[in-house]
């Protein structure tokens, strides 16, 4: 397919995406297995501490829970988990992208690719890798979307999965996950990979 194609491609099922959620019912509201907030502070080696949102974030989020926390262990650089979970979505009121959010507060791409992840599941899971800057600061930042145990690394396929869910199960719940840690020198932001991969499995408990 020419990079014309693909580009009417993801325009088309992106605004297909747009309209379903417009035009179908809200959708059932899914809850949650557990309540975010029992996501273990302590994941292996690393040790999290809550990071309060304000009011107007979480408004602007339009989540229906979830859970921000700095993770550390000894000699490493700290590790922000944020989750976010829609218990069903509609226009307006769904996912916001990293990809969207994160250059209108200031920071650049430097580079965007899919990480593998091991997470012991017969198959593994694929996650999107994105490299940040902002001034002399760089970060890494892994994320994924959640929904119905299949996790998509992608927007487009995301949205994808959204409208097929809405339209056969009436089905629109979906979390963000997104893991970020700051680079320094020659870093690669490998903890940050080995904690995506420790703490895939507990959240997956918890998402329905």
């Amino acid at each position: 397919m020419t990079r014309d194609g693909r580009f009417w491609l993801v325009t088309l099922i992106l605004g297909g995406a747009t309209i379903t959620l417009h035009l179908l019912p809200h959708g059932r509201d899914v809850a949650l297995v557990k309540p975010l907030a029992s996501l273990p502070v302590n994941i292996g080696q690393w040790h999290g501490i809550d990071v309060p949102m304000d009011i107007r974030q979480i408004q602007e989020a339009a989540v229906d829970d979830y859970v921000n926390r700095e993770y550390r262990a000894q000699d490493a650089p700290p590790i922000s988990l944020y989750v976010g979970y829609y218990k069903s979505q509609r226009t307006g009121d769904s996912i916001h992208s990293p990809r969207n959010c994160l250059p209108g507060s200031g920071w650049q791409p430097l580079s965007t690719g899919q990480l593998v992840l091991d997470v012991g599941k017969g198959s593994p899971a694929v996650v999107k890798r994105y490299l940040i800057q902002k001034g002399l600061e760089r970060q890494l930042v892994i994320y994924w979307y959640q929904s119905d145990h299949r996790t998509e690394a992608s927007e487009f396929r995301a949205k994808l999965q959204l409208m097929i869910g809405a339209l056969r199960r009436h089905r629109t719940d979906s979390a963000l996950v997104r893991i970020s840690t700051p680079l320094a020198g020659g870093e690669t932001g490998e903890p940050a990979e080995h904690f995506a991969t420790a703490i895939f499995g507990t959240l997956d408990g918890l998402l329905p």
